[in-house]
Formats: C-alpha cells, sequence, structure tokens
C-alpha cells in the first residue's frame, strides 16, 4: 500500500484527491493535512510526519505556500506531487536539483485532466504549422494566481516551435493597460478571465491568412482531475525521477 497525505485537504481539491485516495486499494490515507485544522487534520506536514509514515504527499493548496511544502518533502524523502499552480520557472528549477540531490521523485503537474494535458499536446503540435497564436483562460474568481499554470506550460510547450508567434503584427498601442492580455513565451499573448460558474477552461487560437483553429478544453467537473492525480502519486514511488507535466507519464 502507498501511504498518501493531502495537504489543502478540506479544500474543493482536496476532498477529491481524499474521496479518490480512499476508494483506491492500492492506495492509503494516512494524513488529511490543512490550516483549517479539526479533528483528524493535522496543521502541518511536520506534525502529520511526526505521527505517520508518508511515501507521497498531494499539494493542493495555495501558490505562496507550494515551495517550502515541496522543498520540506524532498528533504525528508516525501515524494511530492504538485497540482497547486504559481511556482516560478526559477522555483521549478530549484525543485529539480533538490530532487535530484535528494535522489526523491518528484512530480508537478499544472493540469491532472488527461483532456487538458491532449489540448496542450496538440497545441504544441499545432504550433509547428501556424505563425499566430493566443491563448485565452478561464477560472473561477477564487483562483488568485493569473495566468493559470496550464496556460503559461502550454505557452512554453507551443514555443519550442518557434521564436515568436505575433509575426506580422502591427505596432500596438493599448487604450487600457493590459488590454491585450500578458506576452509570455515567443510573444504568445495570454489572457486570464476570472467568473463564478467556470471551473477551469482553455482554448489556443491559432491563426493564419485566411483561416483560423481553435483547440478548447472544458472542465465540468473537479472529480475529471482525479485518474491523473492517482496515476501522479502510482508514478513517483517507482523511482527517482523529476517530471513536470502530466503528459511526460501518459
Amino acid at each position: 500500500m502507498i501511504k498518501v497525505a493531502v495537504c489543502g485537504a478540506c479544500g474543493k481539491m482536496g476532498r477529491e484527491v481524499v474521496k479518490a485516495v480512499t476508494e483506491d486499494d492500492t492506495l492509503e490515507l494516512v494524513a488529511k493535512i490543512d490550516i483549517c485544522g479539526g479533528q483528524g487534520v493535522f496543521e502541518t506536514i511536520k506534525k502529520a510526519l511526526d505521527s505517520t509514515k508518508i511515501d507521497v504527499l498531494v499539494d493542493f493548496t495555495q501558490p505562496k505556500s507550494i515551495f517550502e511544502n515541496a522543498k520540506f518533502c524532498l528533504s525528508n524523502e516525501i515524494r511530492p506531487v504538485i497540482g497547486t499552480t504559481g511556482l516560478s520557472d526559477v522555483q521549478i528549477e530549484e525543485l529539480k536539483t533538490l530532487s535530484q540531490e535528494k535522489n526523491v521523485s518528484c512530480l508537478i503537474a499544472p493540469n491532472f485532466s488527461t483532456g487538458a494535458v491532449l489540448m496542450m499536446m496538440f497545441s504544441a503540435q499545432a504550433a509547428k504549422y501556424f505563425d499566430n497564436a493566443e491563448i485565452i483562460e478561464l477560472h473561477h474568481n477564487q483562483k488568485k494566481d493569473a495566468p493559470s499554470g496550464t496556460a503559461v506550460k502550454t505557452a512554453k510547450m507551443m514555443a519550442e516551435a518557434k521564436e515568436t508567434f505575433a509575426k506580422g503584427n502591427c505596432e500596438e498601442v493599448e487604450l487600457i493597460e493590459g488590454s491585450r492580455g500578458g506576452t509570455s513565451y515567443s510573444d504568445i499573448h495570454i489572457h486570464s478571465v476570472r467568473m463564478p460558474g467556470y471551473i477551469a477552461s482553455q482554448e489556443v487560437i491559432f491563426g493564419s491568412s485566411g483561416q483560423i483553429f481553435k483547440i478548447r478544453h472544458d472542465s465540468m467537473d473537479r472529480a475529471c482531475y482525479m485518474s491523473g492525480v492517482v496515476l501522479a502519486v502510482k508514478h513517483v514511488v517507482k523511482g527517482s525521477d523529476f517530471v513536470y507535466g502530466l503528459e511526460n507519464i501518459l
């Protein structure tokens, strides 16, 4: 049995992870961790580790805490599976280095939905054939970071195809600052929408003379992420590799 702790267990995603772990015969839920406290809930990872052995920690907390959480896990031979977005490129590289130094596996995935991962992979393929592209990501209005980790990872994957996706664009003047969104890798503009009613959606728009090509994914329920989370948990106990993106283990 793989001993799993869930950090952020009281949140919407955390509750889904707890349910998914308890329903899998090969996994054992050994700790729920959250600042909400309460009966059977540890307030810190350290307090949970003092009470029980933890093989894997699934983290769905807040952007401000995930980096320190992951460093603590790697330094204490706990394999982190990170679903919270907001890590910078520098932080990801630091976690990769620490993972390799400690010989402890780590998996970071901006999105655990297989459909969303396929959307990212298809976008990377389409990027080879279009010179212009932008990304629109839409989330609920309680999401703190923008743009989403999925949008950032998508842009990064697309950027491997070419240096710019703004070919032929005229010199622009924003009458309202930010109206063209944020400019990311290879000049890909990312537009973030925060609105009650959404869970998570993303549309990648490609354009060329006379045609528009769109790739879109919509998450309707948080349960769609759980098969990916369970897959990640089972992957990290097999070795000591560092993985950024669920597409690398599908």
